[in-house]
């Protein structure tokens, strides 16, 4: 009897850690790469271990670590809502004109090339990019994200935080607002924070341009029915107190990329991380 039930046990535990390791399977980190020009830039992934899914790419702002907390973050909860998710890195040392800048954007989502980021993350075998791409990014990021669909028609919606017609004595109208990029200003969100310092006019005009949606000189956000539009996120709503460019990030752009604002990062308001990403699934099929 009691050999029994060692044998029980034993059987019980071998089921268990099979169920475990079918838990964890449900999806798998990867890495690749991607060429630009005569350069290599890398990818850094999760996605479901089976099926075929649509495709997520977050690109950081300027002089971030690609892979940093609030990319991988971002790639974690696409995953888990059932995309190939990916952090894409690029040359982000320096900011620049539009022209420069979407020289960039172009390398990662030239459908028409096999080298470009997009190109390999659509070769995945977990991956079907006629299902959709969304796309996500930070600052110089961001003005990739809105530009990505001049390149990949298969992209569907944006999300873009720190996003402007302006960073200090670049003028960006030529490839911030609708019309200057490709993708219709009905897939296109905007969040920004108050005190963001970068605009040369105020955060809610420059916000208003980007998306293309205007609703009074006191609003705090303009979204149309669909969700698009923009987002102003007052001081008061992060945890530093100060909703500055960085707002994601504890202590803003001098914090560290490793520590982000819980209330981003985690909580349900409409301009965190998981309600944003959220209106981002909304547009592909699974």
């Amino acid at each position: 009897m009691h050999s029994r039930l060692i044998r029980t046990a034993a059987t019980f535990v071998g089921a268990a850690a099979a169920l475990l390791g079918t838990a964890t399977a449900w999806a798998g980190d990867f890495t690749s790469s991607y060429s630009a020009g005569l350069s290599t830039y890398s990818i850094k992934g999760t996605e479901p271990a089976t099926g075929k899914h649509p495709v997520f790419i977050y690109t950081v702002g300027t002089t971030e670590s690609y892979d940093n907390a609030q990319a991988m973050g971002a790639v974690a909860e696409m995953a888990a809502k059932g995309f190939v998710a990916a952090a894409v890195q690029y040359d982000s040392s320096l900011f620049g004109t539009c022209s420069q800048i979407l020289s960039k954007a172009r390398y990662i989502y030239n459908s028409g090339s096999s080298s470009s980021a997009i190109s390999k993350l659509c070769a995945r075998a977990s991956a079907d990019c006629s299902k959709g791409i969304v796309v996500a990014g930070f600052s110089q990021g961001s003005v990739i994200a809105l530009n990505a669909k001049n390149y990949d028609s298969r992209v569907r919606a944006a999300y873009g935080m720190g996003s402007h017609t302006s960073y200090t004595t670049y003028v960006m109208s030529s490839c911030m607002t609708p019309g200057g990029y490709t993708i219709s200003k009905d897939n296109v969100r905007v969040v920004n924070g108050q005190s963001d310092s970068f605009p040369v006019n105020s955060v809610r005009s420059s916000s208003e341009s980007v998306a293309g949606r205007s609703c009074g000189s006191l609003a705090y956000e303009c979204l149309a029915t669909n969700g698009s539009g923009w987002i102003m996120i007052r001081d008061s709503a992060v945890g530093d107190g100060s909703a500055d460019h960085c707002y994601q990030r504890v202590g803003g752009c001098l914090g560290l990329q490793s520590t982000t604002d819980s209330t981003w990062r985690n909580g349900s308001t409409n301009w965190g991380l998981k309600a944003n990403l959220t209106w981002l699934n909304g547009f592909v099929t699974h």
